[in-house]
């Protein structure tokens, strides 16, 4: 089924890339319960919904497209959801719920389409690298708030928290050891950090240590089908549903390419190679599914390249790996007693990673359209506490430039359609 001898792998290869891969990406499970629980849903039935999302989409894409790719709720638009639009526009999080369901049936949709062809030739590729990190820039200002090294001032809008107080201190080492065991490539570097910092902070007294490990899941009864999807039906709401779809877009074929140029996946060259194809499918299906649990976007998970390195080459990598996340599920005791200060610091070190995504635009060879475009991309998204300000703006300034120098040439159907997208955001 999974054509193990033609992927040059076997059974154990795909069994120890499995369990890399869920090591990896474990944290995701109590992160997203503490992000969407931020936006009013509670902890323990989003933690469950979490769980489940990650292990039935990840089985999916190992059945449907046979690729190691593991699934589960994005990193940057799950803080977009909560923190931009649950607290920052006073939206329901039934409303946003709606949102993440129209913009995966949009992704369902095109994903059988070529759709993803026309936006990924039509959109510049320092554009899209510009999105990835003002979402990286974004997410690491929350984790910064967060943790309450960045807080408010009346004088000057934001300033450095008191770094006196010991949940500040926390905040810091849980930084300073995600960043270390990171660096070193150790396996589980985001979930031993957490680890280690909740240990040391109920050692001071911060937080309770759990008097048990596992319990039954939570019912995720308050949270499933709660979606409000008339709400979403909005004009105003459109550019925001348009944003989810071409974030997920963006993140998803950008995992994809990272990961399937180590694996040998995705090759452009062969024709009979539809995996791309069918792993865009379970990315979207996934996204839809995700929202009727309860849960902001599912994309593709750029941890699958570490099970990838330790040879997972088929599907039935994601299948261990989905196999390896039903132990999540009853762990709620643990993920609950967790710190949030411990947490926090993994939005910041995943924000610093996608940030680096600008360091491959060559600004000496850009022009003022390119430049101007991506600094209030990555400028807007932290300040103005939502991505869509982020990239209408950015695509308002690039079209406005291209105008002004008649650099027709440059002007697609594409950036035209998102530029008026865009125009919609500030006008609605």
């Amino acid at each position: 089924m999974f054509k193990l001898k033609e992927h040059n792998t076997n059974v154990f290869t795909e069994l120890s890339a499995g369990f890399t891969t869920f090591l990896t990406m474990m944290y995701i499970v109590p992160v997203n319960g503490f992000i969407l629980a931020d936006a009013g849903l509670p902890m323990d039935a989003v933690v469950t919904a979490t769980a489940l999302i990650t292990i039935l989409a990840t089985l999916f894409s190992g059945l449907w497209s046979n690729t190691p790719i593991a699934m589960s709720v994005g990193m940057g638009l799950n803080a977009y959801f909560s923190y931009g639009l649950v607290l920052g526009m006073g939206m329901a999080w039934q409303t946003a719920l709606g949102i993440v369901f129209l913009s995966g049936i949009l992704f369902v949709i095109l994903s059988f389409t070529n759709f993803r062809i026309w936006i990924m030739t039509s959109i510049p590729m320092n554009l899209r690298r510009a999105i990835s990190a003002g979402i990286g820039t974004f997410i690491a200002f929350i984790g910064l708030k967060q943790m309450q090294m960045i807080v408010d001032n009346n004088a000057t809008l934001v300033s450095l928290g008191n770094f006196h107080d010991k949940n500040v201190l926390i905040g810091v080492l849980g930084l300073a050891l995600a960043f270390t065991f990171y660096a070193y490539k150790i396996r589980g570097a985001f979930i031993l950090s957490i680890a280690i910092t909740s240990i040391v902070a109920w050692s001071f007294g911060i937080g309770n240590s759990p008097d048990k490990i596992f319990s039954a899941p939570s019912s995720i009864e308050p949270i499933m089908l709660k979606l409000d999807i008339m709400s979403a039906l909005s004009l105003s709401l459109l550019p925001v549903i348009i944003t989810f779809l071409i974030t997920d877009m963006f993140d998803t074929l950008g995992t994809l390419t990272g990961v399937g140029t180590r694996a040998k996946l995705f090759q452009e060259n062969n024709k009979d190679d539809k995996s791309l194809q069918k792993t865009l499918e379970a990315d979207a299906i996934a996204t839809t599914a995700g929202s009727l649990l309860g849960v902001s976007t599912t994309t593709s998970f750029i941890e699958s390249a570490s099970g990838v390195e330790e040879g997972g080459r088929t599907g039935l990598t994601a299948v261990f790996t989905a196999g390896f996340f039903i132990t999540t599920l009853f762990m709620l005791p643990l993920f609950k007693s967790i710190p949030s200060n411990a947490i926090y610091p993994v939005l910041v070190v995943v924000g610093v990673l996608m940030f680096t995504e600008l360091g491959k635009i060559n600004f000496e060879q850009t022009d003022l359209a390119t430049t101007a475009a991506a600094f209030f991309i990555v400028i807007l998204m932290p300040l103005s506490f939502s991505i869509t300000n982020g990239i209408a703006a950015g695509f308002l300034v690039y079209t406005m430039l291209k105008l002004i120098k008649k650099e027709y040439k440059d002007l697609n159907l594409g950036i035209l359609t998102i530029t008026f997208i865009s125009l919609l955001a500030f006008i609605l």
